[in-house]
């Protein structure tokens, strides 16, 4: 049996439609948030945030006075996806490519 890793302080947080798990120094990929690489960001829609070993908040829908504050690491494109149809025996085909923008950010502190 494999032990489960388990984190002394966490949040969960909602952006661009999207929910994340925060953890200090850890580095995710959001939605395109607006910014330059160094510039500090504030998430304020903290769904659920935990700060101790018993110790949790549990917003309804978001905790009240709960503050993230993340830092941009960088602006960047997504993997791409390619959209295919066609429609058989009329020789119609369209084949398109799309990739996301996606801002970087690096969890500073819950």
């Amino acid at each position: 049996m494999e032990d489960i890793k388990t984190f002394e302080q966490y949040a969960i947080f909602q952006t661009g439609g999207k929910q994340y798990q925060a953890i200090p120094g850890k580095t995710l990929g959001v939605e395109k948030l607006e910014g330059n690489d160094g510039d500090k960001i504030e998430f304020t829609e903290v769904l659920f945030r935990k700060t101790g070993e018993d110790k949790f908040e549990i917003g309804q829908p978001y905790v009240k006075g709960a503050k993230l504050v993340a830092s941009i690491v960088k602006q960047t494109k997504g993997e791409k996806v390619i959209v295919f149809r066609h429609k058989r025996r009329h020789k119609q085909r369209t084949k398109k490519g799309h990739r996301q923008p996606i801002t970087v950010i690096r969890i500073e502190s819950i």
